[in-house]
């Protein structure tokens, strides 16, 4: 099924998905479709292809020949304008149970084109509690025709009622040379980069790809893998965690910019900002103040879960160099993510000890612990990078 084609590494789930749209084929032509359920949840770690996983499913739900991936519905369901498939990309820190109460109202129509409503929850995790019990419901009793595809890193990270009602796909962790090859088939990437690339993003294609191609991610990578050897000082420490937090900051005000101010005007311009014409006027008529009050909370959320999420990937990085460090003190036989940094990987290992180095690791994990709970980011930084320095 051609579209599957971007699951790479995935043979089992690929064989489960399209054993599943057989089955809904089944259903649509009016058979029992043994096989087939109303809801699934994709997991896997960051990079496997929960989304793109999902994204497949749906067009071969919809698509004529199980997922041909070149008629119409496959093509409408890659662009995202299939009228049938609602996209959920929670975008703030949170998905509240009002917006799921909203969604659930939706997912209840008749299908369009009269094969199945699919809603594609991205970040499914992210669901408040309230969130979860509404969405347990519509997941309790759909409507014969919905079908719910929820995205989530474990299926611990979903309360256990949800979890109980799907159909787990769990996704792994692609091998480095299946992504290294991705890059040098489809991106042109010379081979060494590829690899170095692969490594550094532990299986995460799009990770991969971003390192491979934009010198500016590579740039931030070293910025971050640089501090480990800097912290000589409880200056330095100091130093090293502003810089990480700053660069977050400017991580997630480059990447909210430029669309913060896209969706303002489009909603200036929706309530009749600059409207010309009897009965108009050139201020936002009645309603326009508090969606627009509305939009700028979204936003500052999006840009704080923005701001964590690039600090998380940060540590993450910490976390795998120490995890190097490690397999070098044990002699493990293992391949490093760090490969280009073996020299400094090495030096590190010798100057320090396996308990060490685990202290260190526990430290960045307590690091990412803060910040789930809201501590503030400098501080928990701070305390990490002068647990890092201690070689106590």
């Amino acid at each position: 099924m051609t579209v599957f084609r971007d699951l790479i590494g995935q043979d089992r789930a690929i064989d489960v998905l399209g054993r599943a749209a057989s089955a809904a084929a089944e259903v649509v032509a009016g058979g029992r479709g043994a096989g087939m359920t109303h809801a699934w949840l994709f997991t896997g770690p960051p990079g496997s292809g929960r989304s793109t996983a999902a994204k497949a499913f749906a067009a071969s739900l919809l698509c004529a020949q199980q997922g041909c991936g070149h008629c119409d519905a496959c093509h409408q369901v890659e662009v995202g304008s299939h009228p049938d498939v609602t996209f959920v990309r929670p975008e703030g820190l949170s998905y509240s149970v009002r917006q799921t109460r909203e969604l659930v109202l939706k997912a209840a129509g008749a299908p369009t084109l009269g094969r199945w409503r699919i809603v594609l929850f991205e970040d499914a995790d992210r669901v408040t509690e309230a969130a979860a019990n509404a969405l347990l419901k519509a997941i309790e009793e759909p409507p014969p025709r919905t079908v719910w595809l929820l995205c989530a890193p474990s299926p611990d990270d979903m309360i256990i009622t949800i979890r109980s009602r799907c159909r787990v796909v769990t996704l792994r962790t692609p091998s480095t040379e299946a992504v290294a090859n991705v890059l040098v088939t489809r991106d042109g990437v010379a081979h060494d980069v590829a690899l170095d690339a692969a490594r550094a993003a532990q299986g995460d294609i799009g990770r991969a790809r971003r390192l491979a191609l934009d010198e500016e991610v590579r740039r931030r990578r070293d910025d971050v893998l640089s501090i480990p050897r800097s912290l000589t000082g409880v200056a330095e420490c100091i130093t090293a965690a502003e810089r990480l937090v700053k660069t977050s900051t400017e991580d997630a005000d480059a990447a909210t910019t430029a669309l913060n101010e896209t969706e303002t005007a489009e909603l200036r311009k929706v309530y009749g900002e600059g409207s010309s014409g009897k009965g108009l006027n050139k201020g936002l008529v009645r309603g326009g103040a508090g969606a627009l009050k509305e939009l700028e909370t979204m936003q500052k959320s999006r840009a704080t879960r923005i701001k964590r999420d690039s600090l998380d990937l940060a540590l993450l990085e910490l976390v795998a160099f120490y995890r190097d460090v490690l397999a070098v003190q044990f002699g493990a036989p293992v391949e490093l993510a760090n490969e280009d940094r073996r020299h400094e990987v090495e030096t590190i290992a010798r100057a320090s000890t396996p308990e060490q180095t685990l202290r260190r690791t526990d430290a960045i994990m307590k690091c990412r612990e803060r910040l789930a709970a809201n501590v503030n980011p400098q501080i928990a930084v701070e305390a990490m990078t002068l647990a890092l320095r201690s070689p106590a």
